[in-house]
């Protein structure tokens, strides 16, 4: 063997040695969209790195390895998972066995909990290193899985500053990151060059309805909020709707819902942000898009409804006040909170009126909204939490 040859061999083995698996999991839209950009600032390190998991469209773009979508997982409410869980029990099977067969180097695991704690005491029986990046809303509910998370997560890197106090006081240190939607909440646009790019009046009001990144959900509150559309474009002529359609969804799935009933609305695929920031008020279904939407400084109004089981069951078991991630970070009620009963046409109509027609309200309201960014810490989540990763390689 030449000299050339046995560096190009040693060469190879080098790089053999440097390539890790990492297994990573996002299991729903928001955990595919930070964990595409986990991803991507880890392979800016490390570009050898080799990802294998469960997530969508934005973590297959990065080049990961799905051997399961998020779309076939995603579920609202407790009692709604009964649909899926042969589908979802399969997949864990499926993931378990890649612990033996492939043997990655780290798991990383994001939100997902009833998924993924169970994945991370499977990893952790076989020796390998868990990082949990978002966690499990313990502090709103079942507390009890800190104990747990304890036992089988390596490191947790939290987004929410109070979480840090959340777990401190069982005994478990963790790490804060700074919430992700800082970095990636920014505009391309000027509200009126975003209006003129859709084909809005700058003199009209828009609202922006927002009915959740998962069909299930959006088939339970679609109608309503197109219900109240309907109310709000009787009493306010001109009025102008838009709908920034989420990468999870279909936009057919969609129009159909809207298609029975007479109200124009605007659906617009791939620039969510931009689509928001031209509304003067924005209907929301609970969860992440609440917290985009506050950082995009507008008004909204907080919609939730699961099914009559899954919400007496969370009755029970939810220790919070506010179900809205833009008014628990606050710590107090800023925007309201339209749940079950009350997530009807008639009563978000009124509701929206009452912000739309009092500039005083409105103005606090946006003047709270604009209070959430300072308390969500510095941009750079994602590039800590890569880091954090890294060390653990």
């Amino acid at each position: 063997m030449s000299l050339e040859e046995r560096k190009a061999v040693q060469e190879t083995k080098e790089i053999t040695r440097k390539k890790k698996t990492i297994m990573i999991i996002a299991g729903e839209a928001s955990g595919d969209m930070h964990g595409a950009n986990l991803v991507s600032e880890m392979l800016k390190i490390n570009p050898a790195l080799n990802f294998y998991g469960i997530g969508g469209k934005k973590l297959r773009e990065k080049g990961v390895e799905l051997l399961a979508d998020a779309s076939a997982m995603a579920v609202v409410g407790l009692t709604e998972v009964i649909s899926k869980l042969n589908r979802i029990l399969k997949i864990m099977a499926v993931m378990k066995k890649t612990l033996d067969e492939r043997r990655p180097d780290l798991v990383i695991l994001i939100d997902y909990p009833d998924f993924n704690l169970p994945l991370a005491k499977a990893a952790h029986k076989k020796g390998i290193k868990v990082l949990y990046y978002i966690s499990p809303q313990v502090w709103a509910w079942r507390k009890g899985r800190i104990g747990q998370i304890k036992k089988t997560v390596n490191k947790m890197a939290v987004i929410l500053p109070f979480e840090v106090e959340t777990y401190r006081r069982e005994g478990f240190e963790v790490n804060y990151v700074g919430h992700p939607l800082l970095d990636m909440v920014k505009l391309s646009y000027s509200k009126q060059e975003s209006r003129k790019k859709f084909g809005l009046a700058e003199d009209k009001i828009a609202i922006g309805i927002l009915p959740g990144s998962r069909l299930s959900e959006v088939k339970k509150l679609m109608p309503e909020l197109l219900r109240a559309a309907e109310i709000l474009k009787k009493e306010l002529p001109g009025i102008q709707f838009v709908l920034p359609l989420a990468d999870t969804l279909e936009e057919k799935s969609v129009t159909e819902i809207i298609s029975g009933f007479d109200v124009p609305i605007k659906v617009i695929s791939g620039q969510t942000y931009e689509v928001v920031s031209c509304a003067d008020l924005a209907l929301v279904a609970s969860g992440t898009a609440t917290l985009e939407t506050a950082l995009l400084n507008v008004p909204m109004v907080i919609v939730y409804k699961i099914s009559f089981l899954s919400y007496l069951i969370g009755r029970l078991i939810v220790d919070v006040k506010n179900i809205g991630l833009v008014n628990i970070i606050a710590g107090k009620t800023i925007v309201p909170e339209l749940i079950q009963a009350d997530a009807r046409g008639e009563r978000i109509a009124r509701e929206a009126l009452s912000i739309l027609k009092n500039g005083e309200r409105k103005q606090e309201m946006i003047k709270e909204l604009a209070a959430i960014r300072a308390r969500l810490g510095e941009p750079g989540a994602a590039i800590r939490a890569a880091q954090l990763a890294l060390d653990m390689l």
